[in-house]
C-alpha cells in the first residue's frame, strides 16, 4: 500500500481555510487541476455519503464519496469510487489545526492506496501535487473572500 502525506502552514486563520476546504464540491474554485465538479443526485456537498463527480482540465475523471466531515475537528475523509488515475482502495483524509502564533493554519492531507509498481512514482507525484496545490489555492480564495 502506498501512502502520500503533505503538510502546509497556511497564512490564514483556520475559520477561513476551513471555509474553503470543507466544501466537497468546490475543487474547481480553489484548485488549478480541476475544471468541473458536481455532487450527484442533488445532495448537499456536506452530506456524508454524497458523491462528487469531477474532471481535470486534461479530461481525467474521478468520482469520490465523502466518508466523514467534522466542522468541530476541521477534518474530512473520502474514498475514490472510480478514476482515470490508476489506483485502487484509495482513501484520503484532510485535517486542519489552528496555529495560535500568527493566527495561521496547519494543514495535513494524506492518502493511502494500492498502485502498480510501474505507476507508483507518477501517482505519488500527482497526489502530492494535488494536496499541495489545494492548500495553496485555499489560501488564495480565503484572502480574496476578505475583500469581496
Amino acid at each position: 500500500m502506498a501512502r502520500v502525506y503533505i503538510s502546509a502552514v497556511m497564512d490564514v486563520p483556520i475559520s477561513e481555510a476551513w471555509g474553503v476546504l470543507r466544501d466537497f464540491n468546490a475543487l474547481p474554485v480553489y484548485h488549478p487541476f480541476f475544471s468541473k465538479s458536481d455532487i450527484e443526485d442533488g445532495k448537499p456537498a456536506d452530506q456524508i455519503g454524497c458523491v462528487r463527480n469531477f474532471f481535470t482540465h486534461e479530461g481525467g475523471h474521478i468520482r469520490e464519496e465523502l466518508l466523514t466531515l467534522s466542522d468541530r475537528d476541521h477534518t474530512c475523509a473520502y474514498r475514490i469510487l472510480e478514476a482515470t488515475l490508476p489506483v485502487r482502495n484509495y482513501v484520503s483524509e484532510m485535517r486542519l489545526k489552528p496555529i495560535t502564533e500568527g493566527n495561521k493554519t496547519f494543514g495535513e492531507w494524506w492518502a493511502e492506496y494500492d498502485v502498480s509498481e510501474a505507476d507508483a512514482a507518477s501517482v505519488q507525484q500527482i497526489v502530492g501535487d494535488t494536496f499541495r496545490f489545494a492548500f495553496e489555492g485555499a489560501v488564495k480564495v480565503a484572502r480574496a473572500r476578505r475583500t469581496a
